[in-house]
């Protein structure tokens, strides 16, 4: 692909996509991804994370363009887009891409929904819903590929926020017009400021750092300001470089929104098919919590690093395999589980409240995780567990290969993904509220303004 030609392609596709070049599947997927992200900022809402960074955006970024969601109070728009993503990315249980071994619906969201406000309150123009829904189909595309792009490229495993600061410049430049170079600017400076941590670290010392979405969203946005006011960056080499060309090649035709996966549990995606493994070993055989005696977790080498079987904080269990995989068999085997809403490890389960159940705890210690290689060649094209159960009497039951629901081949429904949403949601807010955000995020396409959905997400949690 001619340089030139590759160039302008991205540029065009961030600047003149339109709702109408969206398939109607792509539309949809947009929808149901922001109510899902809305499901996990309502999650976050509970940690202890989200007050502390909702102080600092308002100590730091001082102003009046945007809004702490569910806080009420406002701030500068790279501000809010950091703390908003701070308390999404604190309850990890928003959208994933496999390829990118990331999330983009935790900066993109945030961003979109920032960049809007800030429009709203220094202009006379509104953003519509269709606006809206775009800005962030172009968010995911943008981001995914810059993901899988850096991942090829670069010699440590960054964070989210590391290819995110690129997609929330795309976004900021894409809803406030900028030109074609002020663009190519933008998509430089963040990604040459954009927060290139390295995930691993977080992995083996789980604390609030996270992913690094929100302060991604954060430098985009300052990025596409910087640009806007004739601030320069060098090129974007996950966006310029030429040996990268073909992954951009496909831009409006295949759109990777549709290929997000979507968890059932709030914890590291490499968790969860070991969840999966060891509930459906249970399930089939009928094994009951107390008759067992170990479980062994042959998972990819990357998984086997969440080895915090006694967690903490929300972050040590959120970075753990056999805490969650014992809080789930815990969680199915309670005599009201079949009135549960949602089947999965959730706040419940992870706040710092809910560790010290020792019934949890022992069952955790029972985890032993092993590398499995044939598991860790197929990562990070599969995410795969084996799982082998010995009881108290001797006997063992073993399962093969095992994925898990929500993978982007095997997918929640719809239905499911409202449910989850739902379950989230009440813990914080009235059922009215609920039901009004759900009913609202699926009206957006018809709406003039996003001020409807704004009225709904920003005041202040009834139940924290």
């Amino acid at each position: 692909m001619n340089k030139q030609y590759h160039l302008d392609h991205i540029l065009q596709f961030i600047h003149e996509t339109t709702y109408h070049d969206c398939p109607p599947e792509v539309q949809y997927r947009a929808q149901l991804c922001l109510l899902d992200v809305i499901g996990s900022l309502c999650g976050g809402r509970q940690t202890l994370l989200s007050p502390i960074v909702h102080k600092h955006a308002l100590d730091a970024f001082g102003g009046d363009q945007a809004t702490l969601l569910l806080n009420g109070t406002r701030c500068s728009a790279p501000g809010a887009a950091m703390a908003n993503g701070m308390t999404i990315d604190a309850m990890d249980i928003h959208d994933s891409y496999r390829q990118s071994l990331g999330h983009a619906g935790v900066h993109v969201f945030p961003t979109v929904m920032a960049v809007s406000e800030q429009i709203e309150a220094t202009t006379e123009r509104s953003i519509s819903g269709e606006a809206f829904l775009t800005a962030m189909v172009v968010g995911y595309d943008i981001a995914c590929r810059a993901a899988v792009i850096l991942h090829a490229t670069a010699c440590d495993y960054h964070t989210s926020g590391a290819w995110g600061a690129v997609s929330s410049a795309a976004i900021y430049s894409r809803l406030h017009g900028l030109s074609a170079e002020q663009t190519r600017h933008a998509l430089g400076i963040a990604e040459y400021h954009g927060p290139r941590s390295q995930m691993m670290r977080c992995i083996d010392h789980p604390t609030m750092l996270k992913d690094a979405s929100g302060w991604g969203a954060m430098a985009g946005i300052s990025s596409g300001m910087l640009a806007a006011s004739g601030f320069t960056g060098a090129p974007a080499l996950t966006v310029e470089a030429p040996e990268i060309a073909a992954d951009w090649q496909d831009l409006a035709s295949r759109w990777l929104i549709m290929e997000q996966g979507f968890k059932v549990h709030a914890v590291c995606w490499w968790a969860q098919p070991a969840i999966e493994a060891v509930l459906g070993l249970v399930r089939d055989h009928n094994i009951a919590v107390g008759q067992i005696q170990q479980i062994e977790i042959e998972t990819f080498a990357k998984a086997t690093r969440l080895a915090h079987p006694r967690p903490a904080t929300t972050e040590q269990a959120q970075y753990s395999l056999p805490y969650p995989v014992a809080a789930a068999l815990l969680a199915s085997s309670d005599e009201d589980s079949s009135q549960q809403v949602w089947p999965g490890v959730g706040p419940k389960q992870l706040l710092e409240d809910y560790l010290h159940d020792e019934r949890v705890l022992s069952l955790a210690d029972k985890i032993v995780l092993i590398e499995a290689p044939d598991i860790t060649e197929r990562f990070p094209g599969r995410f795969l567990a084996r799982a082998k159960i010995t009881l108290t009497d001797g006997s063992t039951y073993a399962c093969g290969d095992t994925t898990f629901r929500g993978e982007a081949d095997f997918p929640l429904t719809d239905a499911e993904l409202r449910t989850k949403y739902r379950w989230l949601a009440c813990d914080v807010l009235f059922a009215e509220r609920v039901a009004a955000i759900e009913e609202t995020v699926f009206e957006l396409p018809m709406l003039a303004t996003i001020q409807p959905l704004l009225d709904l997400l920003a005041p202040p949690a009834e139940n924290l």
